[in-house]
Parts: structure tokens; C-alpha cells; sequence
């Protein structure tokens, strides 16, 4: 008897959730073209729907990976029925030659989504195009988030995704894992997708997955290259953070700042672990690498008992050394907030009106929301009330949206 439609759509979504990366990376390994693997992995969740009416097979990812090759052959062969083209013919000739779908290689085993990351992060494409083809591709990130990362438009990142999938195709950027001394030149790349999945799921999930997913390719990366100081101090940033998140958010899920958490909620083990690879990550290279010094910043929040015990000169300190290292708008605008907490509101403030007037953090929710805590501190209301509203508008998660209307009622 088959089951009920709602208990195959539940298995098609924790499906999707739980396999869909992984077996994407996998027919793009085995198809070698990123626009036939989604098609056939779309087809294959497609013929699901019907093929999973009496139950689920016992491994959704080999089935779907089975199903999406066979898809994309059959894709192939259309292609050179009606263009017969000589590298639709190759194509598929490479393909058919391909070994089983559970290949493996010395350095990443069945680790396919980490060897698509390293694919998609090839020194052929600038640092901006690895970034947001892997976010896109193998993180399922959509491309209005892609696009917020970048501080982009949508349609701005669109063309830069079908840019960035042209030239490893027409360049025959090949699937095939980097030999280990071509592992260095593409770690940059690939630690700037971790962080960023990392950072996308951090804002928007009161509940773990990506940002899980984001910590255990850290785990992998840290195995596959040890002693990076880069990859320890990124480990140690995320676990940091991500130790916080049982306080982050209330029963209701409404989104609680780091100042008022119950910091008993906070997970010490986690916390433990993280803080045992900042020093050897500070420590591993001169100068240190940005993930190391963002890790030190978060180990000294969550080193503090209560919010008044939190080191913030020392904090303001090391956003000047990430000012040095590596300057960017986000990084002055965090600088300043943090300079508010040792200079006062009103000195911050000038900084962030000076950040705000050279426009480059226009459309980034954190700008004005910042500028409005200021204004509050300092008693200006009605300043404080349409900088929270701009950042309502801005704000990309319904629990930030929630936030500010909050603070929007209770200025009123």
C-alpha cells in the first residue's frame, strides 16, 4: 500500500537537507559540467516523488546520484541528436568512462563536497567568482543571499555566476582533486566559503544545520592540512560563536543580544575547544591571519563572566590590527562599535556618520542598525527611531526584523 503524499514530500525534503549537497558534488565529479548535474539532480528528485511512494530507498544519496547520472546522460545524448557537437560527444564519452560514483583518492577519500569546494575555489577564477560559485553551487545558498554576502545586487551576482560556471567550463577547469602542493594556493578561497556558509547560517538559523555543516568541513580541512594557522584560527572563530547559540535566541525564537544572554546556556565544552587553538593560531604565522585575530576577539567575549567583564579596549585593539591586515567597511564599522563601549557613543558615532556618508555599506542591515544603538545611547529618539526602521527594511532574517521592531515600540 503506498503511503500518504505528506509522508513522501517529508522524505523528499529531509532528503534535499540531508543529501542534496552531497550528491550535486558527486554528479558534477561524475558529469563534469555544474548546469547538466543540477538538471539531473533536479530530474532525480523529480522522478522521486513517484519512485519513493511505497518507501524511501535505503540510501537516498546513492539513488539520487544513480538516477540524477543517468538524467544528465540522457541530457547529453539530446544534446548531440540536435547540435552534434564533438564536445557533447566527449563529454559523454567521459562520463561513461567514469569510475563508480563512490570513488575515492589518498587525500579526500569519499569527501566530495570538500573536493567540489577546492574545484570551484581554482586560481583561475578571481578569489570573489570561487567564493560565490561554491556558495551557490555546492552550499545551496540562493543567489539574493550570494549576492548579500558580496554586497551586491542579485542580477550583478547572477552574471557573475554564469561567468564564473563559462570559464571553468570553456577552460576545461578539470573535476580532479588538486595534487597536495596546489592545496595552498586555493585554501584562501576555500576557508572565505566556510566562513561565509558559517556566517549566512549564524544570522538566519535559531536552529544548527549549515552552520554544523560549515564547523565539520573546518574539522575535515584542519585534518587534510594540518598546522594552518588560517584553518585553526577559523575553527576556533566559528566554535566560538556557535557556542553562544543556545542563548542567542529566546523560547519564542526572538534573537537576544551577546550583553543581555544567559551566559549558563553558553556550551563550555565548545568554548573550551575553541579556546585552545587561538593562541597556537595567532601563533603560526607573522602576521597573524585574520580568522586568528576575529577568534581572539570572540575568545575574549566568551572568556567574560558577564557583559561588564568583557575586555573591550583589548577588542578595539585587535580590530586596529584587522584595520592593518585586512581593511574593509565591515571590519571599520565592527572597529567603531567597538570604540564606542571605550570613547563613548557620541565619538563612535562620528565615525560611523563618516562610514555611512562614503556609501559603501549601502544595503547592509548592519549599518544603520549600529548607528541606531548609538543614537539611543545618546538619547536622540527620533534619530534613533528612523535609523531602526532603515534597518528593518534592510534586515535579511526574520528574527533581526523582529529585533528592531522590538526597539521600534519600545522608543515609541
Amino acid at each position: 500500500m503506498s503511503r500518504k503524499g505528506g509522508n513522501v514530500a517529508a522524505d523528499l525534503s529531509e532528503a534535499f537537507r540531508r543529501h542534496g549537497p552531497e550528491a550535486l558534488a558527486t554528479l558534477i565529479r561524475l558529469v563534469g559540467d555544474f548546469d547538466l548535474a543540477e538538471e539531473g539532480l533536479q530530474e532525480a528528485f523529480a522522478a522521486a516523488t513517484t519512485a519513493w511512494a511505497g518507501a524511501p530507498p535505503a540510501n537516498p544519496r546513492a539513488w539520487l546520484v544513480a538516477v540524477g547520472r543517468r538524467r544528465a546522460i540522457d541530457g547529453l545524448r539530446r544534446r548531440i541528436a540536435f547540435r552534434a557537437r564533438q564536445d557533447a560527444l566527449t563529454a559523454l564519452a567521459e562520463i561513461e568512462a567514469q569510475a563508480a560514483p563512490e570513488e575515492t583518492d589518498a587525500l579526500f577519500g569519499h569527501d566530495d563536497l570538500l573536493r567540489l569546494i577546492f574545484t570551484c575555489c581554482h586560481p583561475a577564477l578571481s578569489l570573489e567568482a570561487q567564493v560565490a560559485l561554491t556558495l551557490r553551487t555546492v552550499c545551496q545558498l540562493p543567489t539574493p543571499a550570494v549576492a548579500r554576502a558580496f554586497l551586491v545586487s542579485e542580477e550583478t551576482m547572477a552574471q557573475r555566476l554564469v561567468r564564473a560556471k563559462a570559464k571553468i567550463r570553456e577552460a576545461r577547469i578539470p573535476y580532479r582533486t588538486p595534487p597536495l602542493e596546489q592545496l595552498g594556493e586555493r585554501i584562501d578561497g576555500v576557508l572565505a566559503v566556510i566562513y561565509l556558509v558559517f556566517t549566512e547560517a549564524y544570522a538566519g538559523e535559531p536552529r544548527r544545520s549549515l552552520a554544523d555543516e560549515a564547523i565539520g568541513l573546518a574539522r575535515r580541512l584542519d585534518a587534510l592540512i594540518g598546522g594552518r594557522g588560517a584553518i585553526q584560527g577559523l575553527l576556533a572563530l566559528m566554535l566560538l560563536h556557535e557556542a553562544r547559540r543556545p542563548a542567542r535566541y529566546d523560547a519564542a525564537g526572538d534573537l537576544v543580544l551577546l550583553e543581555d544572554q544567559d551566559r549558563t546556556r553558553w556550551n563550555q565544552a565548545m568554548i573550551h575547544e575553541g579556546l585552545a587553538l587561538v593562541e597556537p593560531a595567532l601563533k603560526a604565522t607573522q602576521p597573524p591571519s585574520v580568522y586568528a585575530v576575529q577568534a581572539a576577539i570572540a575568545a575574549l567575549h566568551d572568556r567574560a563572566a558577564t557583559a561588564a567583564d568583557t575586555d573591550w579596549r583589548q577588542i578595539a585593539g585587535l580590530y586596529a590590527v584587522l584595520m592593518r591586515l585586512a581593511p574593509s567597511p565591515v571590519v571599520e564599522l565592527n572597529h567603531a562599535v567597538a570604540l564606542s563601549m571605550t570613547d563613548g557613543p557620541a565619538a563612535a558615532l562620528q565615525r560611523i556618520e563618516a562610514l555611512a556618508a562614503r556609501g559603501q555599506l549601502a544595503g547592509y542591515d548592519a549599518l544603520p542598525a549600529a548607528r541606531a544603538d548609538l543614537l539611543r545611547r545618546l538619547g536622540r529618539t527620533g534619530d534613533a527611531r528612523a535609523a531602526y526602521a532603515e534597518a528593518l527594511r534592510l534586515a535579511r532574517h526574520e528574527p533581526e526584523r523582529r529585533f528592531f521592531q522590538r526597539r521600534l515600540t519600545e522608543l515609541s
